[in-house]
């Protein structure tokens, strides 16, 4: 007899989330009678969609794009960690009928850093391309919560980048905090000054996709990290590869900001190994 739903990840469209693969195993393996599933909800659907899942029994569920705030939204409560990256990633459904929002991408992001280059956040100057988009700005909060050095901030459109770069500084213990816009030399400049550069754009997805970056400005010191997981291996990565530059991608994220949520669902860590196991097959 199959477990019953009682888990799931929300977006539109969800049908390529990893999630389930990930999460599935290690439900399993702590003994948790429960199935993880996708639902494709429409935008302005979310709050009944938490009400469905709220009547049917739901420990929680992931939220993915394009949903994040209107999720938050709809939470009686919210976590430190959802407060500061303004956006929610993860919901527990609590006994009480109230809706806990968290955040677990930041944690996510810092322990992919950690794991994949041997160096945390707060040791690390940061070139983060794509800035003024919802992920960006919540890798770039992250980045100054921890204590980054200095954080450049990248974006096609650099009106954005300024209210963003204020409240870094005054909310989140921004210590320099350098906005830029996309043109080839604010770029090369940028890049000659720091350690780690994260890319946070769409430029990727396709294998026409230009470069988030001129080549230019990858250095063999450099450490480049690129939040899409598929296809694995970017022409930003490649290009970076290249000229000696150490390399990963969003799947390390993927990994850890789905453990958290796991701890934030059941109070334990899951098995990270069957997690990540799961996550490499197809």
């Amino acid at each position: 007899m199959s477990k019953p739903p009682r888990l799931a990840v929300i977006g539109h469209p969800v049908s390529h989330s990893a999630s389930p693969r990930m999460h599935q195993p290690a439900l399993d393996d702590a003994g948790v009678d429960a199935s993880y599933i996708a639902i494709d909800v429409e935008p302005g659907k979310v709050r009944e969609a938490f009400s469905k899942m709220q009547e049917e029994g739901y420990i929680g569920c992931n939220v993915t794009v394009p949903h994040k705030l209107e999720a938050m939204e709809i939470c009686d409560e919210l976590t430190d960690d959802a407060k500061a990256l303004g956006a929610t990633n993860t919901i527990v459904f609590r006994e009480d009928g109230t809706i806990l929002g968290h955040n677990t991408d930041g944690a996510g992001l810092s322990q992919a850093i950690l794991e994949d280059f041997g160096k945390s956040l707060s040791e690390l100057r940061i070139l983060i391309l794509g800035a003024g988009g919802g992920a960006g700005r919540a890798i770039a909060t992250q980045c100054c919560r921890e204590g980054a050095p200095a954080v450049y901030l990248s974006n096609r459109t650099i009106e954005k980048l300024e209210p963003i770069a204020i409240d870094l500084v005054d909310n989140h213990g921004g210590k320099l905090v350098t906005t830029l816009s996309t043109d080839t030399e604010s770029l090369i400049e940028a890049a000659s000054r720091v350690d780690l550069i994260i890319n946070a754009t769409s430029l990727g997805l396709k294998p026409s996709d230009p470069l988030p970056l001129p080549v230019e400005a990858l250095l063999s010191r450099h450490m480049v990290y690129d939040a899409i997981y598929n296809p694995p291996v970017t022409p930003l990565l490649k290009a970076a590869s290249e000229v000696g530059a150490k390399t990963s991608n969003g799947l390390s994220m993927l990994l850890h900001q789905g453990a958290f949520a796991f701890e934030a669902w059941f109070g334990i860590k899951p098995n990270l190994e069957l997690m990540h196991k799961a996550l490499l097959q197809k």
